[in-house]
């Protein structure tokens, strides 16, 4: 983008979507599912959009389009040759939500490494990485962000699949025990002198390895952690303030995200007694959005501090995907001095799907 230095967020973003629409849809670069898109829809979103506001001229992605393949009708034709991941979300009934990824997800986790102190995540520290692998791209985001700021990542895996067939048909006793295993294999790894410092866990994890380690005399800090990476839709603010106030302590920072396979990061605002514990999060604009829009009408935006369902925006040159209503709802923050557009808050399964949505699961 050629831009002058004081141009706004808004305009930022208008020209980075034209770039990724005239990347997208032109047939010496664009993905073919968009070049087969436009041909059936007759008209060339080169031409007619001019910004962001001009997505609402797709409509809403549609889900089962991810589902199946052939995986390759997602490859920019500019990345013919290169390796590529595909990375699952879902799965746990019927065939997964599947994305291609090549740089993505390092450039995603690059970024979010700018927000970390270094107080409290060392450069050249070790991480260990305690949550799903598998074909998720967790494992390798947070074993780069760990290598991108010159450290060592350990990791114990998990897999979240199995624990909802657990909970599913009532197997209470066995996730524990699952819970106990994988807690296990992380205490053993802490105790072996690899001096970790940093950790990426998910909120249920991290309650069940403080209380692992505590019970044993120790505690996070003591194990030697400083820093803490964290992230899920249990992360309410109750559990917040229980977190910082009392499971970690001023010692250990936590670092707080939204994030999924489709996004990328959201980071979270500083979670300050003062604001009630919110947790806000930031999407990382320009190359992802997140809105919160109205439940009986998806085009309409709500007014902040209302409750809605989030709407998802990603634009990369690996992936456009343009106006997706993920299955979480949220309040509508305004926007801060640091991220001059609306964020979210109270993230949270949507309630239009409550009664099939498995939560809690790690």
């Amino acid at each position: 983008m050629s831009l002058p230095a004081t141009a706004s967020a808004a305009e930022v973003l208008d020209a980075h979507v034209r770039e990724t629409i005239a990347w997208h849809f032109s047939p010496e670069t664009g993905a073919p599912f968009w070049l087969d898109w436009a041909k059936k829809k007759g008209w060339d979103p080169r031409r007619e959009v001019r910004g962001f506001a001009d997505l609402a001229k797709f409509g809403h992605f549609e889900d089962e389009w991810l589902r199946g393949g052939p995986v390759r009708r997602w490859v920019p034709k500019a990345y013919a040759g290169r390796p590529i991941y595909v990375f699952e979300t879902g799965g746990t009934t019927g065939i997964p939500k599947t994305r291609v990824n090549i740089e993505d997800f390092r450039i995603d986790y690059e970024m979010f490494s700018e927000t970390l102190p270094d107080t409290h995540f060392p450069r050249g520290a070790n991480w260990l990485m305690l949550g799903p692998s598998g074909p998720r791209r967790l494992r390798l985001s947070v074993e780069h962000l760990c290598q991108h700021r010159g450290g060592i990542c350990f990791c114990v895996d998990l897999d979240p699949r199995w624990v909802i067939k657990l909970i599913q048909r009532g197997a209470i006793d066995e996730v524990k025990r699952y819970q106990d295993h994988v807690i296990d294999q992380a205490v053993t790894t802490l105790s072996a002198g690899h001096d970790i410092r940093c950790l990426f866990v998910t909120p249920k994890l991290l309650d069940a390895l403080a209380n692992r380690l505590e019970a044993q005399g120790s505690g996070l800090r003591k194990a030697g952690i400083t820093g803490v990476f964290c992230g899920g839709t249990e992360m309410t603010r109750q559990w917040a303030r229980f977190a910082v106030e009392e499971l970690l302590g001023p010692e250990v920072y936590l670092a707080a995200c939204y994030g999924n396979t489709l996004m990328g990061l959201a980071r979270a605002r500083s979670l300050a007694p003062q604001d009630g514990y919110t947790i806000a999060y930031d999407a990382p604009q320009p190359r992802a959005v997140l809105e919160v829009v109205d439940f009986g009408d998806p085009d309409k935006i709500v007014g902040y501090g209302e409750t809605g369902r989030v709407m998802l925006t990603t634009l990369t040159k690996e992936f456009f995907m343009p106006r997706f209503l993920e299955r979480d709802e949220a309040e509508r923050e305004r926007p801060c001095e640091a991220f001059p557009w609306a964020g979210v808050s109270g993230v949270r399964p949507y309630r239009g799907f409550a009664a099939t949505t498995t939560v809690g699961v790690y």
